[in-house]
């Protein structure tokens, strides 16, 4: 049976590393085999806040990839100010740390690039792609958003074409992500925001979520919106626990794999550790704080300035496969959200390959999130609020005490539809 053809249009791919990435790679790898033919559309510039070549391995041999060019501001962005570099992923500094340098720069970001940055590409995709649908015979296409100006892009084909199947899928929300609130936005610019997002919600012929409570926000705000979580691909993680190599076998190792900003910063942990270490000589004989990935400078400069100093083992940026087999010479793994109840639907894309190794979790976030949910139901952790301390530190020890008696053991149990293959069986059902 021929393969139907579905177009995927993307910022991210590889050789571009972090979370962003993964999604629609993995999507991209497992739909063959389930009938669908995918053809990627991303930019050939384009200005990636991280790099993973690892990652081309699992890019398939015979994808079709177009690229065209795209223009984006950044390096105007970063001229003025070095910490506008953290722009491409999303971050910026907030509060106290805020230079007037940074207020100017945030305040541009929002209310000159809306919906942001990559909305430049949207008008010669649009001219590109147009062309390309009719010469192709494409009629299901896909938009992976943030950045969420690559949802224009679809709005715009959509448009020329009523009858084209058109997923928006929203990796993060838009106006209802947590940093929005901080961009600084005029009261026109947070208009013609929300009337954008409201004509996505409403021209798209299904809205992906990657949560629950994302979804059932976007059918509020007039979406079909359906669910779809991020998920492990089991080949990730193929190489026998008993064979990775762990440098620290003698440490109880608590680990932060990703991008930590902010907005996200558990301080209450870091005062907990820092509480227990100087406290419980045991736990400070044993204990280790590993870090990898990007971590914010001011926290890590928090962190060296408290009794966790000799403590910290901050790796930086490892390849995808390294990073997982961080995760498995881990004890404990650290998710954190952002604190307000709006961003209870935010579901980390980590906590999956977390799941996947088997290892305990600790969560920070708002009550009644939806990892809260999947820690419950999958046994693998626990999750807290920022003003939780005396909780996190009883959870800490006892998996301490565990550890130190050899009984942590650990646990995959309910994960299985989490998995990247069933995950992309879901899509296929619902194209």
């Amino acid at each position: 049976m021929e393969q139907k053809k579905i177009l995927i249009i993307t910022y991210y791919w590889p050789p571009a590393g972090g979370p962003g990435v993964q999604r629609w790679l993995k999507f991209a790898k497992y739909l063959p085999e389930f009938g669908w033919k995918p053809v990627i559309y991303t930019p050939e510039n384009p200005s990636y806040p991280l790099l993973d070549e690892t990652l081309m391995k699992d890019v398939p041999e015979d994808i079709e990839i177009v690229r065209t060019k795209i223009w984006e501001p950044y390096q105007l962005a970063e001229k003025l100010n070095k910490s506008n570099k953290k722009f491409k992923a999303g971050q910026f500094d907030v509060g106290k740390n805020q230079s007037w340098k940074s207020k100017l720069s945030i305040w541009v970001r929002g209310n000159f690039f809306i919906p942001d940055a990559r909305v430049f590409w949207v008008k010669p995709s649009i001219q590109f792609l147009e062309k390309y649908i009719q010469e192709n015979n494409i009629n299901t296409i896909v938009t992976s958003g943030p950045p969420h100006s690559l949802h224009l892009i679809g709005l715009g084909l959509k448009d020329k074409f009523p009858n084209l199947k058109w997923i928006a899928d929203f990796r993060d929300p838009w106006t209802e992500i947590s940093y929005y609130k901080h961009l600084k936005l005029t009261k026109s610019s947070d208009k013609k925001h929300r009337q954008l997002e409201s004509a996505v919600f409403k021209n798209a012929d299904i809205t992906l979520a990657t949560s629950y409570t994302d979804a059932e926000n976007f059918c509020k705000a007039g979406a079909n919106s359906l669910c779809i979580t991020n998920g492990f691909d089991e080949s990730d993680s193929d190489k026998p626990k008993e064979q990775t190599e762990n440098i620290l076998k003698d440490k109880f190792t608590l680990s932060y794999i990703g991008v930590l900003e902010q907005l996200r910063n558990p301080e209450n942990l870091w005062k907990v550790l820092d509480e227990l270490v100087k406290e419980n000589t045991d736990f400070a004989n044993h204990f280790s704080l590993k870090f990898v990935g990007r971590i914010d400078d001011k926290i890590l400069n928090f962190i060296e300035n408290s009794s966790l100093k000799n403590h910290i083992l901050n790796l930086g940026y490892l390849a995808h496969g390294k990073a997982v087999e961080e995760m498995q010479n881990s004890e404990i793994l650290l998710i954190t959200n952002f604190p307000n109840e709006s961003s209870k639907g935010i579901i980390p894309g980590k906590i999956f390959e977390y799941l996947a190794s088997g290892k305990q979790i600790l969560s920070f976030g708002p009550d009644q999130a939806d990892v809260s949910k999947i820690l419950d139901e999958t046994q693998a952790g626990k999750h807290f609020s920022y003003s939780d301390s005396e909780t996190v530190k009883k959870f800490i020890l006892e998996k301490f005490d565990l550890w130190k008696s050899g009984q942590l053991s650990e646990n995959t149990q309910h994960i299985e539809q989490f998995s990247r293959k069933n995950l992309t069986k879901q899509l296929s059902e619902i194209l």
